[in-house]
């Protein structure tokens, strides 16, 4: 299929796994990239060979089919709204929008259009928890009952170059985070129904001590231990907590509860990893990730420790699909849904009630058995 051409607004840290994930495809290349800083976006340039534009010359360029949006989260909907206007598909990074309404709204300007958009996460297309979706689909565990789902750490203070923004409204644990363990749990349980949830911000005021904005003070604007229970359209119910306000802990990121067993899921902030399933009572076992696409361990992450880190797989599908005229998994249907529980975690603490969800969507296609991207042209 002729390569779909992709231009990247936002060339901040996120933006390398895409220029990578691009650069390494045969259905998709990146031809430019801009930012509000010149120099940004003329350093990225020169790092992958691709072109530097202004957003205006990039959005006007009529080569480029699909503008990947990696903005911080308060500019993901005007500056979307513009690539809609501009006739381009659009692919965001995670969350879709700082609120439901207005994701919304861009989601219908763009149906109106006849044009697509999409959305991180994508780590679901990964072997891991594409093995654990087959685990309940095969039904290993019998209809799932419950589950449990823990995010927790420091924050994002102690390493990343400018963190203020994690703390302001469309950040948060819930924001930032949840919308990799969300996502997953859509993909193994199918759509949420209803939220209830309780939310406190566990410090007022975070010091940065990563370099070079070492000794700042950013004033917390957003919940940062938030626990909630999501009940499923299934029947389902499943815990969830996320914070920034923790030090140390040894719950695991995801368990679903079922009739006949137990799954234990992996880290959906990453595409591997080695889940496990009990059937009944006859103890933990390792699923077969072997058969899946994107498993392989490919990144080194600041620990040393090595994961499977394959971003940019939800826009490669995204182009194959807008060649092949299907839909495509990473979809904005499946983000605003998400992006309405997640809002719904703080509704729910603020109002005191439960909330009950108004989007419905279905479970993403699963991922064709195989390697690489070609599995996206395997449906």
């Amino acid at each position: 299929m002729k390569p779909v051409l992709i231009g990247i607004i936002g060339c901040g840290n996120i933006s390398d796994a895409y220029f990578t994930g691009a650069a390494n495809s045969e259905f998709a290349r990146v031809k430019a990239c801009a930012d509000l800083r010149p120099e940004a976006a003329q350093a990225k340039a020169a790092q992958h060979g691709v072109a530097a534009m202004s957003v205006d010359a990039l959005l006007a360029d009529p080569d480029i089919e699909i503008v990947i949006n990696l903005t911080v989260p308060h500019a993901h909907v005007p500056v979307s709204l513009q690539i809609l206007e501009a006739g381009k598909h659009v692919y965001l990074e995670k969350p879709l929008a700082t609120d439901f309404a207005s994701a919304r709204a861009m989601l219908a300007r763009a149906e109106a259009s006849g044009l697509r958009v999409g959305c991180a996460p994508d780590t679901f297309f990964g072997a891991a928890h594409q093995a654990c979706r087959a685990a309940l689909d095969a039904g290993r565990i019998g209809r799932p009952i419950g589950g449990a789902v823990a995010v927790l750490s420091r924050g994002m203070e102690s390493w990343h170059p400018n963190p203020e923004f994690f703390f302001k409204p469309g950040g948060g644990p819930i924001h930032d985070m949840g919308p990799y363990y969300v996502t997953q749990l859509v993909n193994l349980l199918g759509p949420v129904a209803r939220v209830s949830a309780c939310a406190t911000i566990g410090f007022p005021q975070r010091i940065i001590s990563s370099e070079p904005l070492r000794g700042q003070v950013i004033e917390v604007e957003v919940p940062t231990t938030v626990n909630g229970i999501l009940q499923f359209a299934s029947g389902a119910n499943v815990s969830m907590s996320a914070s920034w306000d923790v030090w140390a802990h040894q719950r695991a990121p995801i368990e679903i509860y079922g009739t006949e067993g137990t799954l234990l899921g992996v880290d959906p902030n990453f595409f591997g990893g080695s889940p496990r399933v009990a059937e009944r009572d006859s103890g933990f076992k390792p699923l077969d990730t072997q058969p899946h696409a994107f498993g392989v361990d490919n990144f080194t992450l600041r620990s040393g420790a090595r994961v499977a880190n394959y971003r940019a797989v939800g826009v490669l599908d995204m182009a194959v699909a807008l060649r092949r005229d299907r839909p495509h998994r990473a979809s904005g249907e499946l983000a605003l849904h998400v992006l309405e529980v997640l809002d719904a975690f703080e509704r729910s603490s603020r109002e005191g009630r439960h909330i009950d969800i108004e989007t419905a969507v279905q479970r993403p296609v699963v991922v064709p058995l195989g390697r690489g991207e070609q599995v996206f042209v395997a449906d």
